[in-house]
């Protein structure tokens, strides 16, 4: 059986994959309104890698980065909340809590009044949507290695034969972790002004 080689198409392919289920759209999120066991489904479902529970949806209410639940409700976690939560799922990996809860506070003033929210949560996370959406188009249009130049790198190491895919993974996700890195700096510079101000 022959392996697969991991090269840049290889990772275009993982890409494209990707980018095929990459969001839910607002349209798609539920109409109703949810318990707390169906909401820790439902995002276990979308961020596989992520695990939630109870006491992580519990925290955020309580560090007040999401708004709590409608009062009286049994079913009390609306689309409101299932986009917030959402939202925070794409910025936890790059974000801290503290740091979210500022980007938030840029949009949507105090979280649990919808009266001073500058633009509705269902505008925000179609933009993000959007954003995402256009964003892997452009990776998938414009890779963040050029291949060839990734392959003369390779060929200057001087590496054993059996070794050189292994350092080819290992400079594309270099490569990957150096833009995420510049990105993530970018994002936490642009709040901590902001906020400073």
């Amino acid at each position: 059986m022959e392996t697969k080689k991991f090269d840049a198409s290889h990772v275009m392919n993982l890409a494209e994959e990707m980018s095929k289920n990459n969001i839910v759209s607002y349209n798609d999120l539920p109409k109703y309104d949810l318990f707390l066991s169906q909401v820790i489904d439902y995002l276990n479902d979308k961020f596989i890698d992520d695990k939630y529970t109870n006491n992580i949806v519990q925290n955020y209410i309580k560090s007040e980065v999401i708004s709590k639940p409608e009062d009286g409700k049994k079913r009390g976690y609306t689309k409101v909340h299932l986009t917030q939560l959402l939202l925070l799922s794409y910025m936890r990996p790059l974000l801290t809590t503290e740091e979210i809860k500022k980007v938030f506070r840029l949009a949507f003033n105090e979280i649990n009044d919808r009266e001073d929210d500058i633009i509705s949560w269902e505008d925000a996370y179609k933009v993000f949507s959007e954003v995402q959406t256009e964003s892997l188009k452009e990776f998938l249009k414009d890779p963040l290695f050029d291949e060839s130049k990734l392959e003369n790198t390779i060929k200057s190491l001087h590496l054993e034969e059996t070794d050189e895919e292994r350092i080819r993974i290992f400079l594309m996700v270099m490569a990957l972790i150096a833009q995420a890195s510049v990105i993530k700096k970018l994002v936490q510079k642009l709040v901590s002004q902001y906020n400073a101000e």
